[in-house]
């Protein structure tokens, strides 16, 4: 936890008592939140954070404050990252809840927010020394709707998956929608490479709509790599030359095996240097 945390716009220290008995988000995950890389001292990509926030919540019938965009969560999350002193790597953790009061039926729609951030130890993206061993997570299927690509705070469903790996000695589960194809991890989306061409599963499959995701699709149609949206299913893991993972904090995480099939992380080092090289000049 930081020293610091922004609850609603007050800087207050960390081991406080930030969260107020009754908050929604606690009592029925009524929320979203943003995880935000930070370079430099700077949160990168935050306008598609920020969009994708503003878009989930008119999803959820949220009423959204006139100051809220680009420029105003900008001067919160850099006053809160200069308060605790961090001027490199860091994570930020930006969340909006519903006001509290009602059952399953809110009394307000109003929101509240609060901000965390904590220091990271690298200030750059580095793609890992070791690849992930990972397997599918088949107890649990992601229902495929209008949620599916936010980040809302019911996320049962991949702490189970994380669970379940851990128990069962992987690195990380693979989720499944309700019609079994293969749509992202626990924690990132999904992308394979066969003969050097990018695959990954549409949003209508029920992914995350991943600010990471649509950066390194951009990434790679601008360096002439082929990218196309699809369902991917078992035999495509089998028939790849890399799988890897991506998210906001994370960067690019290359898969080493799934089953008894070994891969390579050519593609994924490449897109790590490229994904550099866009915000080293911040």
């Amino acid at each position: 936890m930081s020293f610091f945390v922004n609850n609603n716009g007050e800087l207050v220290s960390g081991d406080s008592y930030a969260i107020r008995a009754g908050n929604r988000a606690h009592l029925y995950g009524d929320g979203l939140f943003e995880s935000i890389r930070v370079i430099d001292g700077h949160p990168i990509n935050l306008q598609n954070h920020i969009f994708r926030l503003l878009e989930g919540m008119h999803v959820l019938s949220m009423q959204i404050p006139k100051e809220f965009g680009l420029p105003f969560f900008e001067r919160e999350i850099h006053t809160l990252l200069v308060k605790n002193g961090l001027n490199a790597g860091a994570r930020v953790r930006l969340s909006v809840d519903r006001k509290s009061g009602g059952t399953y039926l809110p009394k307000d729609n109003g929101v509240d927010y609060f901000i965390e951030v904590e220091a990271l130890p690298d200030n750059m993206f580095v793609l890992n020394e070791v690849g992930l061993k990972v397997d599918l997570y088949e107890e649990i299927k992601k229902q495929i709707n209008v949620l599916s690509r936010f980040k809302t705070k019911n996320c049962l469903i991949y702490i189970m998956g994380r669970l379940r790996a851990q128990e069962k000695g992987f690195d990380d589960y693979l989720i499944l929608n309700e019609k079994l194809g293969i749509i992202e991890s626990t924690s990132s989306n999904l992308f394979i490479v066969s003969n050097g061409v990018l695959y990954t599963s549409g949003l209508d499959l029920g992914c995350l709509g991943g600010t990471m995701r649509m950066q390194i699709i951009n990434l790679a149609l601008k360096h002439n790599i082929k990218v196309y949206e699809c369902n991917i299913s078992p035999q495509n893991l089998l028939a790849a030359d890399e799988v890897f993972f991506t998210n906001a904090i994370k960067g690019v995480v290359w898969v080493q095996s799934y089953r008894s099939k070994t891969y390579v992380n050519r593609i994924a080092g490449i897109l790590t240097d490229l994904l550099n090289q866009e915000w080293k000049t911040l």
